[in-house]
């Protein structure tokens, strides 16, 4: 049994330590707030999906489950994602560019894969980042792996644009 006067030693010695850690965890916290609406834009125009959205705005897969029939008005990429996975926030910068230099000819949708497991099981991911390219007309074409933002802007280029 421990007695009181060490116990008090203890709290004196990890209250510095606890204090520490909550302004962190909360710092942290706060800055990775997620919305609750379908979708939600930043200021560089890439937009976070969920299922809802997915099944509106790129493929009614519970409708048409044996047929890819994209329902977007323009090109899209969709980058499937985790909040922790390093190569991934590697290139969140570089897509986010992207969205800000082509927002008016393609749409940059950002899948949480943590959040939407059923989606990222349907497309078969398991490794992060993987990037599907679409096209409004024709098939889409799926790339894994961080790549510099040159690649990327090649892809949407020859898959999303035909060019």
């Amino acid at each position: 049994m421990i007695s009181i006067k060490n116990y008090l030693c203890y709290m004196k010695k990890l209250l510095p330590l606890l204090i520490v850690l909550i302004v962190a965890v909360s710092c942290k916290s706060g800055s990775q707030e997620k919305s609750t609406t379908d979708s939600t834009v930043n200021a560089s125009q890439t937009v976070v999906i969920t299922k809802a959205l997915f099944l509106e705005k790129v493929m009614n897969y519970e409708k048409n489950p044996q047929e890819w029939v994209y329902l977007g008005e323009k090109p899209a990429v969709i980058d499937f994602y985790a909040d922790w996975c390093g190569p991934c926030k590697m290139i969140a910068p570089y897509l986010e560019e992207i969205a800000a230099e082509q927002k008016d000819s393609l749409i940059v949708y950002k899948l949480d894969t943590e959040a939407e497991k059923e989606l990222a099981a349907l497309f078969g991911i398991q490794s992060i980042p993987s990037l599907l390219f679409i096209p409004m007309e024709g098939q889409p074409q799926m790339a894994q792996g961080a790549m510099p933002k040159e690649q990327l802007m090649e892809l949407v280029n020859t898959i999303c644009f035909g060019k």
